[in-house]
């Protein structure tokens, strides 16, 4: 799973889900693979939007309360597609990892 970092809101922030913030998404939207399914097919919930980034959020190192604060202030009565396509990308990272890392040898 690779960390994605690009400029949201306020400024630069990383975006991670670990296996127990993956945990926790799936409490809250169901199957990892349902919600990324859901998503890349454009036939998501809010939720489904709001929950990978806040989770991301916290898995990138922002507290969770300021993660919060920051899904009420950018993504909450923003148009859709704005952050639409953020979450797409922390799940495409987390299912898929980074194309341009080059893998370590074993």
């Amino acid at each position: 799973m690779t960390s994605y970092t690009t400029f949201f809101g306020d400024g630069e922030h990383a975006f991670h889900l670990t296996k127990p913030l993956i945990q926790e998404l799936e409490k809250q939207c169901g199957p990892i693979g349902a919600l990324s399914n859901r998503l890349f097919a454009r036939n998501f919930a809010q939720a489904d939007i709001n929950e990978t980034i806040r989770l991301a959020l916290i898995g990138g190192g922002t507290a969770p309360k300021r993660a919060y604060e920051l899904i009420v202030a950018y993504v909450d009565g923003r148009p859709l597609i704005e952050t639409y396509e953020l979450a797409t990308k922390i799940i495409e990272r987390t299912l898929f990892g980074n194309p341009n890392e080059k893998e370590t040898s074993k």
